[in-house]
């Protein structure tokens, strides 16, 4: 059996900075998810909150250290989802 495919619910904790957060509403939250993978819970929260980045432009950190978007979630997993940064 796949790991990339749904598995059982699990609680996950989620981080939003830059335009995340403004889209959002908030910096941080705890959700129960499905996703087995960053990507698949990036689309679940993208489609549900109407994030306008593609995940192709962000970065993904899991439990404070940089992960592949394919990387599989356990239950408490932290996960950030990291905007480019503008700059000047």
């Amino acid at each position: 059996m796949s790991g990339l495919s749904p598995s059982l619910p699990k609680e996950i904790q989620v981080q939003y900075y830059a335009l995340l957060r403004e889209e959002r509403g908030l910096s941080s939250e705890s959700l129960q998810t499905e996703a087995a993978t960053p990507r698949q819970l990036y689309e679940l929260l993208k489609m549900r909150h109407g994030f306008s980045l593609q995940p192709e432009r962000l970065s993904v950190a899991v439990n404070e250290a940089f992960a592949n978007w394919d990387q599989a979630l356990q239950a408490g997993d932290s996960v950030v989802f990291i905007p480019p940064v503008a700059g000047g």
